[in-house]
Parts: C-alpha cells; structure tokens; sequence
C-alpha cells in the first residue's frame, strides 16, 4: 500500500534516501550536548533501537566541542541540528553527515545578511564536507517574512517557505538534501505535505508530527499523517516525536518501523471517533535544547491533574525550551515553556508569568478554571 515514490535519491553517507531506497527511520537525542555521557547514551540506544540517522542539536562552541568529542566514540550516522546560529555549520560539517537548518531562524544573527546569502554559505558549507542538508520547515517559528506575507493563510506560509528554499538551494547547484515541513496538527501536516509534493515530487520528504506528545495519543496523531501521505507516495524518511523518558526514546524508532510495516502491508487503523474533540494536549519530544530534565515530569502531571477538564475543547501546549517552546505556545489557548528554573505560562499569546517547577501546575489548573468558566 506505499506506491512507488517520485522523488530523487540522495546520500547521507552511505545510507540512501528518496527513490526506491527503503523508508528510513531516525530520532534525536534529547539530552544537552554538553552532557557527553548522556548523549553518546542516547546515540548507543537509538542506534540499537535501529536508527538509520540520528540528530543532535547544536548553539554555541561549547556544544560543538562536546560534538568532537562524541564523534570520536560513535561512528553513528549523525544529523546536526543548527538552531539559531547558523554560523556554526562550519565547525560542526566535518563531524557529521547532514546539516538541518530552519528558515525560520536564519535572521536572528547577522540581520543585515539576505537569507540567500545564508543559504549560499551553508550549502558551500556541506559541499565542502559532504554533507547532505535539511531544509526543516517548523509551524512554530515561521521566518518573520512569510508571516507577514501570509498573515491569513498559515498553510500558505509554510509550504512557500519551503518551495523558496528549495528555489535558492537549486540555484547553487546543490541537490543533495530533503525537506520537511511539520505542526503540531496532524493534518496540517497532511495537507501541507500533499501540497508541497505535487508542486516539487522530486524532492525527498521528511515526515514527522512535531510536538506528537505522549503515547498514545501522540502515536495515533503521528499514524493519521503517515497512513495518509506514506500510502500516496510522499515521504522518503520520518521521525515519530514522543514525550517519553531517556531511557524509553528506542520507542520512536520501534513505533516508525511499525507504522511502515502496517502502512506497507495495508494495516490501516481508523482513528477512534471523536478523538480530536475534548482536552487536546500537545508536548514536545525533548532534545538537547530542553535545559531541564524535569519538562518530562511536568508533561505528564500536566495530562493527569487536567484530566477533569477532558470534555472541553482547548489545547494545552507543553514546551521543552526557549528556542521554540514561545512561538510553538502562541496557538494553544493555555501554553508552557520550559527554561532552566520557571516555567513560563501563557494564555494564548499572552504572558501570565514565569513560576516554578513546583507551583505551575496549580497556577495552569486556575487558568484552565477560569477559560472553562468564560465559555460555560
């Protein structure tokens, strides 16, 4: 039931990724870079969990010296997620095999740069070391330019986003790269997807329902997108993004494996009836970025002391960091992010303050008291 893909086969290393190669199956480690024990950990399991590529998150020299030395014990296939500072690609390029940037961040440095030249430099970048490249489009940071262009068509704004940056990266020369372009929504993705491949089929797509959350529900949002583009064609390689522990991340791997065994053999589960009406709770998977280990927890006390508010539509968000954790809360109608100590709570896109890892959960259940109450 996966029918012959249109897209162009490119190289990350050795491993195959478009055409007819199989579906490849990757993750990220979700621990701070800096912490070299804990990441070669989680690259050691995900690894034997059956990882084809495996990310890790990259902003500052700090993390890029921690990287050296993680390379120089794992011989792991690995992907270098830039962040914010794109400028860093060329001490990280020789230490890996694929650059994934997000237009979406390239103006927070160098303001006065166009984002062509940007581009020019981290494709010369990756030619120089062989890297493939990622054009990791993300419904959270959106590139201030194409927000305001599409300020009433957000579906509009991201597949653009995408298309032009596939436009400037052709126009180098350079074709070994993918692109993804994910959300929270699952079908956000589908239709964003759906559009994005008939418009550029020879792209090589990277799928993924970003912010999925904790399984099940996270399992099942990430099914209904993949049973739905795998089964046209589109998709060459996928992340499933759980909020799960350390210790439990090999689940992204066994859970994408499965979702293609099912799709391929035509094993299509109906999403159960009304499974998007009622408390809908988004939580991002943890990376490196995440500057507390604590957001785990406190995404799980969230879904359980808000459990009496399961009938009410609203969205409740719960992000790991500072990066993208502000702008990928500005959607949810009550919204956490993650720093070091507080956890910032919103309302919509309204700060209502920063409290402790141990006083926000009674400070989100008086909010939600109080959104329930206005609608009543």
């Amino acid at each position: 039931m996966i029918p012959t893909r249109k897209s162009r086969s490119i190289l990350i290393r050795d491993l195959p990724i478009g055409g007819d190669a199989p579906i490849a199956v990757q993750s990220m480690a979700a621990t701070p870079t800096t912490d070299i024990t804990a990441t070669l950990r989680q690259v050691r399991l995900l690894e034997a969990a059956g990882a084809d590529l495996i990310r890790i998150a990259v902003d500052s020299k700090r993390d890029v010296e921690a990287l050296r030395q993680i390379r120089t014990e794992t011989d792991a296939r690995l992907s270098v997620d830039l962040q914010e500072n794109y400028r860093l690609a060329e001490l990280v390029a020789p230490l890996v095999d694929k650059l994934r940037y997000n237009p979406g961040h390239l103006h927070h440095h160098e303001r006065e740069k166009s984002a062509r030249d940007k581009v020019k430099y981290l494709v010369e970048i990756a030619g120089a070391n062989d890297c493939a490249m990622r054009i990791g489009v993300n419904a959270g940071s959106v590139a201030p330019h194409y927000k305001e262009r599409f300020a009433d068509d957000h579906l509009s704004a991201i597949v653009q986003c995408a298309a032009d940056h596939c436009a400037l990266i052709d126009d180098l020369g350079f074709q070994h790269y993918v692109v993804s372009i994910k959300d929270s929504d699952p079908q956000t993705v589908i239709h964003a997807n759906l559009r994005f491949a008939e418009a550029r089929p020879d792209v090589p797509l990277h799928l993924g329902v970003t912010e999925a959350g904790m399984p099940p529900d996270g399992v099942i949002k990430t099914r209904l997108a993949f049973e739905q583009l795998l089964s046209r064609g589109i998709g060459d390689t996928l992340r499933v993004s759980l909020t799960v522990p350390f210790d439990e991340k090999g689940m992204e791997i066994a859970v994408g494996r499965e979702l293609i065994a099912d799709i391929a053999a035509g094993r299509f589960r109906s999403v159960p009836p009304n499974f998007f009406d009622g408390l809908n709770i988004i939580a991002c998977p943890s990376c490196s970025r995440v500057e507390n280990t604590a957001f785990i927890e406190l995404a799980e006390e969230v879904k359980r002391a808000t459990a009496y508010a399961d009938e009410y539509d609203l969205t409740i968000a719960v992000m790991g960091c500072r990066v993208n954790g502000p702008g990928e809360t500005d959607d949810a109608d009550l919204g956490l992010w993650c720093g070091p100590t507080q956890v910032h709570l919103k309302r919509g896109e309204e700060l209502v303050g920063a409290f402790g890892y141990g006083e926000v959960i009674a400070r989100l259940r008086a909010e939600l008291d109080a959104l329930i109450a206005s609608r009543a």
